[in-house]
């Protein structure tokens, strides 16, 4: 079993990745991010420190409480939606395990209820 360290750990490179990749593909960054991204960034890694329920879920999509607030959870939905399919690209065996790993969240929760 994955400490929940490890997950939170986990969770914050995939977005932290996540968020680079968009920042370099839609504000053409060479190295670091914008500031509009790094302001995200650090308030997604701020939200995945602060959540109680890392325990029990493995990302903040499964989650049944979104505590974002709603301008930064337009943003974050924003990132991920176009650097998910690209993350196939850039970090393959990562963006393979975070689908697997979201599938099996997924189908444990739907068999709790």
């Amino acid at each position: 079993m994955k400490s929940t360290a490890d997950k939170r750990e986990r969770e914050k490179r995939m977005v932290s990745e996540m968020i680079a990749l968009y920042c370099r593909k839609k504000h053409h960054t060479k190295t670091g991010l914008c500031p509009e991204c790094a302001e995200l960034e650090a308030y997604a890694r701020m939200r995945s420190d602060k959540c109680p329920f890392m325990e029990t879920k493995t990302f903040c999509s499964n989650c049944k409480v979104h505590c974002y607030k709603p301008v930064m959870r337009e943003k974050i939905r924003e990132v991920m939606r176009f650097s998910g399919p690209r993350m196939l690209f850039s970090h393959p065996v990562m963006a393979i395990s975070h689908v697997i790993e979201s599938k099996k969240e997924k189908k444990r929760l739907e068999e709790s209820r």
